[in-house]
This record gives C-alpha cells, structure tokens and sequence, in this order.
C-alpha cells in the first residue's frame, strides 16, 4: 500500500451517511483538504450513529460509497492523500 495514502474503513456493519443530519452538508468532499480527527462520514448501525474521524490530514481524492448505502464492517469509505 502506497505510504501518501489512507483509507477511512467502516467498523461495523451499517448504513453510511455523508452528512452528519439530514438537510446538512457533506462531511466531506472530493478535493477537500482536511485535518487529522476532522469527522469525514457517519456510520448507522442498529440506531447508533458513529463518526468516522480521518487519522490523517490530507486531501479527499475519493469517496467509493454513496450516500445512504449499505456497507460491510472493513469496507474502504474515503480515500485521503496524507500531506
């Protein structure tokens, strides 16, 4: 795996959220320059609401799922290029 690059994961099972309430803006967007525990996403899991922080400042270069989608515990989220 490439040292510039981190993948935010989901850990748990769940639905994935861009936004933190509805009506809210993104999270977090592509081309986004973002610092270490800044929260990127939101996981739902059986009514529990989890933010994802980032654990590395850098720039959003993808998000692989889209909102409200149903994701897997380990599933890659947001690919973010370490500064």
């Amino acid at each position: 795996m490439d040292d510039k690059i981190y993948t935010v994961t989901s850990p748990v099972m769940g639905t994935f959220y861009r936004a933190s309430a509805p009506g809210e803006p993104p999270l977090a967007e592509v081309g986004q320059r973002i610092k270490a525990s800044n929260i990127v996403c939101v996981i739902e899991s059986m009514k529990i609401f989890t933010e994802l922080r980032s654990e590395h400042s850098g720039i959003v270069k993808k998000i692989l799922v889209e909102n409200e989608e149903p994701v897997m515990k380990k599933q890659p989220l947001i690919i973010i290029e370490k500064e």
